[in-house]
């Protein structure tokens, strides 16, 4: 099909929680059959409550899950059979791990060159903390995502999503592509590494850039950009609504002064240049919420948008749920359990998946897989009894047919 460009790639996914599962739940949106290896107990995240089955229903739709031991020399036996027939390998243990069971880079590609092995850490794996436990919290704490989020008299706060972790799986997704681009061209595969850490920073870029620039370290400053005024600055509404506005170049903010009727400001000292606004952000503000605040918050959008001023409701989670864009872009796709998710973020020929299988339970496919890597039914039955697999016992029909 036009929307799976990556059909007949099959990728072994070890990921638990969010940045690895993230990048296989990429892949298979992709048309890639990616099968999801776990412990007898499951991804970690299956057992936090609702917050953990929000994790796996969002980066697990369409995958088929093993469950597997992979203590057991059986059970490695089997994960060895599975990574021979695989294209893309993905995982986010804590580094050194993968070494220890046998799944470090350097022994699966010796045995398989066309490999592309993928995997993000914490921390990386050069630096002094590539041992540490890494989780999003901890890469929006260490990496100033928190010291630039919140006011600039309050406290620090973390991003009200997992911005680390989903950054991370967009990185390890870009490098996969990359590594299986130069495949094609090469016949090999190789090692993508990233982490939470590269990820965030990287998405500071221009941060890191304002740095050099002016010689201080960027600060807190809620709403506000540091550099340009008034950009992303909030205004209430008389509803009890806000809205943000941005229009810090000369032309576009003489149009808002034209829009909220105070069309002298253009030319008061003051708000002459960027720079003077942004050392008078506090008396322009006070102007804003003095016009626009006195609308209501669809009044307030409608008077911006007709002047092309770039602004934007502050709208709560469930509004964003029903809006007509989102809805009419074809990014949310159904899940095959009665819900929806967001499936790829952009388009192919116009196209992307309208629908995807939900997330799998636990070993749902054991059997299924096993059965493809010719194991006979009597020799699944006995990896089950050791514990070595698990997974529901198929139908008899199943049975019959594998």
């Amino acid at each position: 099909m036009v929307n799976e460009p990556l059909k007949g790639l099959r990728v072994v996914d070890f990921g638990q929680y969010i940045a690895a599962p993230g990048a296989g739940q990429n892949l298979a949106d992709l048309g890639a059959d990616v099968i999801k290896v776990e412990p007898p107990t499951g991804d970690q995240a299956r057992g936090i409550g609702h917050f953990g089955a929000a994790m796996v229903r969002a980066n697990n739709r369409g995958k088929r899950s093993i469950a597997v031991d992979l203590r057991a020399p059986a059970g490695q036996e089997i994960v060895r059979d599975l990574i021979t027939g695989a294209d893309v390998l993905l995982h986010n243990f804590r580094h050194g791990v993968s070494e220890r069971l046998g799944l470090g880079p350097d022994a699966l590609l010796g045995r398989h060159p066309r490999l592309v092995y993928g995997f993000v850490t914490g921390f990386g794996t050069r630096g002094p903390s590539a041992y540490r436990v890494g989780l999003d919290i901890a890469a929006q704490a260490e990496f100033a995502v928190m010291d630039l989020t919140g006011p600039a008299d309050g406290d620090p706060q973390r991003v009200g999503f997992t911005v680390a972790d989903v950054l991370a799986a967009q990185a390890l997704t870009s490098g996969v592509l990359a590594a299986l681009v130069r495949r094609g061209v090469t016949g090999r595969g190789g090692v993508v590494e990233t982490s939470l850490m590269e990820a965030v920073v990287h998405a500071q870029a221009a941060t890191w850039a304002e740095y050099e620039l002016s010689g201080s370290a960027p600060r807190r400053r809620g709403n506000g950009q540091a550099l340009a005024a008034p950009a992303a600055d909030l205004v209430r509404t008389r509803d009890g609504g806000a809205v943000v506005v941005s229009a810090y170049t000369p032309q576009k903010f003489a149009a808002l002064c034209r829009a909220i009727g105070r069309p002298e400001l253009a030319d008061d000292p003051r708000f002459a240049s960027n720079p003077a606004r942004v050392a008078h952000r506090q008396d322009l503000l006070a102007v804003l919420h003095a016009t626009l605040g006195r609308l209501d918050r669809s009044e307030a959008l409608d008077l911006l948008r007709a002047a092309n001023i770039v602004c934007g409701a502050v709208r709560r989670f469930d509004e964003v749920v029903d809006d007509p864009d989102v809805r009419a872009s074809g990014l949310i796709a159904g899940c095959g359990d009665g819900g929806t998710a967001p499936t790829t973020p952009f388009s192919l020929d116009g196209h992307r998946p309208a629908s995807t299988p939900p997330a799998p339970e636990v070993g749902e496919h054991t059997h299924a897989v096993l059965a493809e890597l010719g194991r006979t039914q009597a020799q699944i039955a006995a990896l089950a009894a050791t514990g070595t697999v698990t997974g529901p016992v198929p139908h008899r029909k199943e049975t019959a047919t594998t």
